[in-house]
This record gives structure tokens, C-alpha cells and sequence, in this order.
């Protein structure tokens, strides 16, 4: 079996590419070998993450196709807790972690950068944000409040509600992402960053950003997230619609 994640080591920095292709869609597998692979490098002791992801998409999001083709609730319930196991390693990793997002990162992929604690993105019409509600779904509490403490809750409000994608541009203009690079450059502008935060007495360093970074690991607690309510409304006929209009398009 071809391995999920590709891992790279640069030194004290390790680099984690999700290799799906060709959208890097988030199923099971996918997730629990990303969770793995940060449990990995959190054992072996290194510094710092970046994340990456394929050629101009970073992740489409979750495996839409595949959610649809489950039997029943509970394997439903089963995959959703596979993403959130992947965003909770992210956001509880004892080490920095940077997005490098080489393409597009919408719905999931967003969400997966969201916990990470520095995004760059490549420069160019790459879009990037939470479009749950144009294909029928809601954003649980629990994300809401990853996008707010990003980006401010007025303008979290206008993306959420409207299931907003923006350009890298603006993603950028509203402190979505942290910095634009070429495509080719993000990974190593990714290090750039985490090697300056390695340069820093590592002790402190690290206990502040723990403190800092408290509310993200909040905020993805299951109460916040409410799966339950979330499978229960997976049938309902708004979000059935929006999601095989999806995948009407994705066949195109």
C-alpha cells in the first residue's frame, strides 16, 4: 500500500505531505495516518512540523463521495471522528506547526490549517475558507470559533454564514493566512518561519504558546463539535441536495 503521508526530515524539522492525490480528499485512512505521523514526531522529538499538501490543492476537504457511500450512521460517525482526531493532533502538537498550502484548502483542508500555528500560501487564485453551507452542512460551534479567533468574529461571521472562499490575496489581507510565497516556495518558507521559533530559548518558547494556543484546543473539544447533532442532520434534505450537487460537480 502506497503510504498516505510522505515524511521528510530537514534537519530538527519534519515534513508531513499528505499524498492523496489527486485532491488529497480527507477519508479515514488519510486522517488516522496523519494523526499517527504527528504522534510520530511528537516520540521522536522534533522541533517543529510543516504540512503540506499536493500541487495546487493543499486538501479538497472531507472525501465527500466516500461519506455519501456509507451504510449507516454510526460508520458516518466513524469518519467525522477520524477528522477530528487528525485537527486535534494538529492543534494539541507539542511542537510548532506550519501549513505550507500549495493550492487550494477548502472545508477540511481549511479546518486542518486552522490548527496549525502559521499558514503560508501560494500567491495566485487559490482560495481558502469554510464553504459548509454552500454544499448544505454547519459549521459546528467548535470550528466557528477557530475561524473567529483567526480572523475576528465580524468577518469570521460574513465567511461562515455565506460559506465564503476567498483568494490567497485576501486570505492574506484578512490574517486567514500569515504569508504569500510562488507555489514552489511555501514549504521552505514554512521552515523559514519554524526555524526562527527554534532559534528561541525552547523552553519558554514552547509554555507560552501552549497558554496561547489553549482556546484552539478548546475549542475542538467534542462538546464543542456535537457530532451527534451533526450525523442526525446528515440526511436531512438541504444538506443531501447540496452535497450530490457537489459531486455532480467533482465527476465534471
Amino acid at each position: 500500500m502506497t503510504a498516505l503521508i510522505d515524511i521528510q526530515d530537514h534537519g530538527p524539522i519534519r515534513e508531513l505531505a499528505l499524498a492523496r492525490p489527486p485532491a488529497n480528499a480527507l477519508d479515514p485512512a488519510l486522517c488516522i495516518a496523519l494523526r499517527d505521523a504527528i504522534d510520530g514526531a511528537a516520540s521522536d522529538g522534533v522541533g517543529g512540523i510543516v504540512l503540506s499538501g499536493g500541487p495546487k490543492v493543499f486538501s479538497g476537504g472531507l472525501d465527500v463521495p466516500h461519506l455519501l457511500s456509507l451504510p449507516d450512521a454510526a460508520a458516518l460517525r466513524g469518519a467525522w471522528d477520524a477528522f477530528f482526531a487528525a485537527a486535534r493532533a494538529l492543534a494539541a502538537a507539542p511542537m510548532p506547526v506550519a501549513a505550507a498550502l500549495a493550492g487550494h484548502a477548502p472545508a477540511g483542508g481549511c479546518v486542518l490549517a486552522l490548527c496549525c500555528d502559521y499558514r503560508v500560501m501560494a500567491s495566485g487564485a487559490y482560495r481558502i475558507g469554510l464553504n459548509e453551507t454552500q454544499v448544505g452542512l454547519v459549521a459546528p460551534d467548535g470550528i466557528q470559533r477557530l475561524m473567529r479567533r483567526t480572523i475576528g468574529a465580524r468577518q469570521a461571521e460574513r465567511l461562515l454564514v455565506g460559506g465564503v472562499l476567498v483568494d490567497a490575496e485576501e486570505a492574506l489581507r484578512l490574517g486567514l493566512v500569515d504569508e504569500l510565497a510562488g507555489i514552489d516556495e511555501v514549504a521552505v518558507r514554512a521552515r523559514l518561519w519554524l526555524e526562527s521559533l527554534l532559534a528561541l530559548p525552547r523552553a519558554p518558547m514552547l509554555e507560552t504558546r501552549a497558554i496561547a494556543r489553549a482556546d484552539l484546543i478548546e475549542a475542538l473539544h467534542e462538546d464543542n463539535i456535537d457530532l451527534g447533532r451533526f450525523v442526525d442532520a446528515w440526511n436531512a434534505p438541504d444538506t443531501q441536495a447540496g452535497l450530490r450537487a457537489l459531486v455532480a460537480r467533482l465527476g465534471r
